[in-house]
């Protein structure tokens, strides 16, 4: 078993330190958590170094596409979006910190932890990820899977008479619409899948494999580019 000091460690972003926020230490941060209202239950959080984390994971919900276009669901960022343009200093190990209070604020979160009561204090914060180990993360329901675990799966059109591998899938956008999109590597580039519920068939992460009966044409049709 890995421990948060075990480099080994896979970690799920619970959210990114951007700015100060207050006078007594307070930090603004996106949100990268699906469960932004586990801030409640979570005393004992880690602060990371963007680069130097092993691991990532959010969390998407596979919609009904036939209901997408009336579903406007909004869970936060599920994803990383790119690093910080502020290079936060004295970045070794992980650091773990006591959450004292928190809440939501123009479509973010301030977090204040125990020992950071200043706004210099705050500002050397700035870019670092807040984290949890990857046991530690939420329980999901039955129709709710973790980006990260997504990520590096196989993509399996089963629609026809035989399977046909789409390709690997490396990302997964939610940016595009209410419903997310898996981007996939195939042998032709990449493709863009609506990762819809009607769609999907199984998924095995075990064996790292993710099965959906494709409408005939879509693949073509959604090949970014």
């Amino acid at each position: 078993m890995t421990t948060p000091d075990s480099p080994a460690t896979q970690w799920v972003w619970l959210a990114r330190c951007r700015r100060s926020q207050g006078r007594k230490g307070e930090v603004f941060a996106d949100i990268l958590t699906d469960f932004p209202e586990k801030f409640a239950d979570r005393k004992k959080l880690w602060l990371l170094a963007e680069q130097s984390t092993a691991g990532k994971s959010g969390l998407v919900t596979w919609h009904d596409f036939s209901r997408a276009a009336n579903t406007q669901k909004s869970t936060g960022a599920l994803a990383p979006e790119g690093s910080s343009s502020v290079k936060p200093a004295a970045i070794l190990p992980p650091r773990e910190v006591e959450l004292t209070a928190h809440w939501l604020h123009k479509g973010g979160i301030v977090l204040h932890f125990a020992g950071i009561d200043s706004i210099t204090v705050a500002e050397t914060l700035k870019g670092l990820i807040v984290a949890i180990p990857l046991e530690q993360r939420a329980a999901l329901d039955e129709d709710e899977v973790y980006t990260g675990d997504l990520i590096g799966c196989t993509l399996v059109d089963v629609a026809g008479p035989a399977p046909v591998i789409i390709g690997q899938i490396e990302q997964v956008d939610r940016t595009a619409g209410p419903v997310a999109l898996l981007v996939v590597q195939g042998a032709n580039g990449e493709v863009l899948v609506p990762f819809a519920k009607a769609f999907l068939r199984k998924i095995d992460l075990e064996g790292k494999r993710v099965e959906m009966a494709l409408p005939e044409g879509l693949v073509d049709l959604n090949t970014a580019g």
